[in-house]
């Protein structure tokens, strides 16, 4: 029986920490890849550009 109760707070300890882990790691890759309203602008435009570049093509072809 203490072999059973051995195992059982083993995987308590496992989850819990895989857990504690896990969230530590979303954290982390949160607050790294802040993105300033610069960034944010530039990249907007370049989504933009794209789509009507595509536009063109697509009218072109069609």
């Amino acid at each position: 029986m203490e072999h059973q109760a051995l195992g059982d707070s083993l995987w308590v300890f496992v989850v819990i920490g895989g857990f504690i882990i896990l969230g530590l790691a979303i954290a982390f890759a949160k607050f790294r890849n802040k993105v300033t309203p610069e960034q944010e602008r530039r990249t907007e435009e370049a989504t933009h550009r794209l789509y009507e570049e595509q536009s063109r093509e697509d009218a072109a072809r069609g």
